[in-house]
């Protein structure tokens, strides 16, 4: 089969990109390689413009398949890929938010952007080599696109360096922080950062090293495009007559300026009032003549006035929609304990957005088991967030978490990973849930300050306290060097505004970043700016969480299961569990209990401590290795004529031989002992497992 190759190095790895016949069919499609991981993307456009969409309809999708990593899961009866793993969810929203900004949002062609993942090396992410092969497969294609955008993955070691697209076993095991960037040439668009308390400055130097690669990347992809691109498809776009845009405009203008700068409505009584104004335009413009077919663009007319009002007015005059300064956070409130009978709960709210984190804490064994192309383990620390959508006062059928609830959870998760205590020190599995009860901007990271006190008051001993705040920005489009960054964005300054840059952290540093644009991109030293700013708003809401809960409660709930975990010998765990079972079972009977046992370390789980103490003690007893000269206390159970049987735990006895008893001679066993009488006695024989006892040998050392 005729190809075309092209290759470029990104740090020593080749990154080469075919085009052939592979999915001829398509609008464009490009096979791309970094390292042995092989990526195949494709675009596709349909055949018919639908004007009736009040939105561009573009779909992104990433795809794993079990093959390319030489697993066989599924179950037994099922031997395939079902639902996309949490990672392919991630991936086809990473590279989502990279290529959308870039699309005419008046396009009404129905575009596919599919993502299939053919070969993984264990090395390479695909996540990089998916969102460049996106790119140049929209790039090549007739699919009218302002492309390109590069991708990469920026690095940093706990030896102090930046290294380009860390492999796994970096990023698992020498990485101080890690983040992935894309973008066109000079500009940022779509950010992710993990991190452990990292400062702002360091971030801001990855932001310029990753800048670079990502101008590299572009230039490639340009190159390509040149000698293989399709001439783009002249399409009709959403057309909005000049003369009723005019009209539009001044007949609500003012009014509509009024609606959103409003300090006494609330979002919805705004969203009312919009509603009842485009109804009345509607109906005076047909009045005046004005077509059905043209009155149907009246409401994006509104969206491009009402975005024109929010720039003009942020920008010349600093006003924002509810009053606020460019820094002000909107009125904060916390409380810890909202409802009964969980293990920990926590309210957040921030003006309108109110989310509700509850924890639980579980069996160490209880974690959440991952199998997938990538990744494979188990996951110790849980975030879910639910977004239903009476949070923002609309019906709807409930459904199952979306791409942007797997996202925010995502998001809360790397935040709060970092100040999670290492298993050894705490060894529960814990969940946490962020109920989204009222959204008006920023319930991600609502979420992440609700679910950090929401920890603290279950008794988890998170290292610091965590918080999170959502900066945006406003830029003239006709001078970008002219704008204005906004911190704590709402509503409207997040769907009119040009940025929604997501920072969560403690008062140390940064632990998670996320960058959303609705322009082409955001330049580094925008985004160090905002880093700063939102240094500053991350502070000042620490101060109000310490209000409701200052430090870790010492002791868990009353609700939660109570854990003792200790080390015993590997060699005994068959002692534990004994034949089939039986003695683990007997244990867990007679105690109430649950016992988990991982390698060398058995984890005790109950409601009572007492009961647990009582089964780590049986635990210990059964196993305890005994040595000559250990004292021990113990109770005679038999009288024999050598001797007595005396019993000193649950599990192990003893023969005191008549010589043994005393210096002097013993003519009877029963002339000194009976059954039932407690002796303190010296261990002075082990052999094959029997055990010698005197009682003499203790005289003498008294003596």
């Amino acid at each position: 089969m005729d190809f075309k190759e092209f290759k470029m190095d990104v740090n020593g790895v080749s990154l080469t990109v075919r085009h052939s016949l592979l999915a001829k069919q398509a609008n464009g499609s490009i096979l791309a390689k970094l390292g042995d991981t092989e990526v195949l993307a494709i675009a596709v456009m349909g055949n018919k413009d639908n004007f009736e969409n009040d939105c561009m309809p573009l779909s992104v999708n990433y795809e794993e398949k079990y093959y390319a990593s030489g697993k066989l899961f599924g179950s037994r009866f099922i031997r395939r890929e079902s639902r996309p793993s949490e990672t392919a969810v991630l991936t086809s929203r990473m590279i989502d938010r990279t290529i959308r900004p870039l699309f005419n949002p008046y396009l009404r062609r129905e575009v596919q952007v599919n993502t299939t993942c053919l070969s993984f090396d264990d090395v390479n992410d695909p996540d990089i080599l998916a969102t460049i092969a996106s790119s140049l497969a929209l790039m090549i294609s007739n699919i009218p696109w302002n492309g390109p955008v590069g991708s990469v993955r920026i690095g940093y070691t706990k030896e102090g360096k930046f290294i380009i697209n860390p492999g796994y076993i970096d990023r698992e095991e020498n990485l101080e922080f890690e983040m992935v960037l894309s973008g066109v040439k000079d500009k940022i668009n779509m950010i992710e950062f993990q991190g452990n308390e990292i400062s702002e400055d360091l971030i801001a130097q990855g932001f310029e090293m990753g800048q670079k690669v990502i101008n590299d990347i572009c230039d490639f992809q340009e190159k390509i495009t040149k000698e293989i691109g399709l001439s783009k498809t002249m399409l009709n776009f959403v057309e909005i007559e000049s003369s009723l845009k005019t009209r539009v405009y001044d007949l609500i203008k003012e009014k509509q300026k009024e609606i959103l700068f409003s300090s006494s409505l609330s979002k919805l009584e705004k969203q009312t009032e919009m509603e009842l104004l485009i109804d009345s335009v509607k109906e005076q413009l047909a009045g005046e003549g004005f077509d059905e077919e043209k009155l149907n663009t009246v409401s994006l007319i509104v969206e491009e006035l009402t975005n024109d009002i929010l720039h003009e007015q942020v920008l010349n005059h600093d006003t924002r929609p509810d009053g606020r300064s460019l820094t002000q956070i909107r009125p904060l409130d916390a409380q810890v304990d909202v409802i009964t009978r969980t293990h920990g709960n926590a309210l957040f709210v921030r003006g309108d957005t109110q989310t509700l984190s509850v924890t639980t804490l579980g069996s160490p064994l209880e974690t959440l088991t991952i199998q997938g192309m990538e990744i494979v383990g188990e996951k110790r620390y849980i975030h879910h967030y639910n977004f239903p959508q009476w949070s923002v006062g609309e019906v709807g059928r409930s459904r199952p978490p979306g791409r942007r609830e797997i996202g925010h959870g995502a998001l809360a998760e790397k935040a709060l990973l970092p100040v999670v205590p290492a298993k050894k020190d705490f060894p529960y599995t814990i969940r946490v849930v962020s109920e989204v009860l009222s959204s008006n901007g920023s319930s991600s990271m609502a979420s992440t300050c609700s679910s950090c006190l929401s920890l603290m008051a279950a008794g988890v001993p998170l290292k610091e306290m965590v918080a999170g705040i959502a900066m945006g920005v406003i830029i003239d489009e006709k001078n970008e060097s002219n704008y204005k960054i906004l911190t704590d964005i709402q509503g409207p300054e997040d769907h009119y505004g040009d940025m929604d840059f997501k920072v969560a952290g403690t008062k140390n540093g940064v632990n998670a970043l996320q960058l959303d644009v609705k322009v082409n991109g955001i330049n580094a030293e925008l985004l160090r700016k905002a880093l700063s700013q939102a240094k500053e708003a991350r502070l000042f809401i620490l101060e109000t969480m310490k209000k409701a809960i200052s430090e870790p409660r010492k002791e868990i709930s009353e609700y939660a299961p109570k854990i003792i975990s200790f080390e015993v010998n590997p060699d005994k765990i068959g002692e534990i569990i004994g034949s089939g079972g039986k003695t683990i079972n007997k244990i867990i009977e007679a105690t109430d209990t649950k016992i988990d046992i991982e390698e060398k370390t058995v984890y005790v789980l109950g409601m009572d401590m007492e009961k647990v103490l009582k089964a780590k003690n049986i635990i210990e007893n059964l196993i305890k290795e005994y040595e000559v000269g250990d004292i021990i206390e113990g109770t005679v159970d038999e009288i024999k004529d050598f001797g007595a049987i005396v019993y000193f735990d649950s599990n192990h006895s003893g023969l005191l031989h008549i010589s043994e008893i005393d210096h002097k001679r013993i003519n009877k066993v029963t002339d000194v002992l009976k059954v039932g009488d407690k002796l303190r006695l010296k261990i002075i024989k082990i052999e094959n497992g029997k055990i010698s006892l005197s009682l003499k040998a203790l005289k003498e050392i008294k003596k």
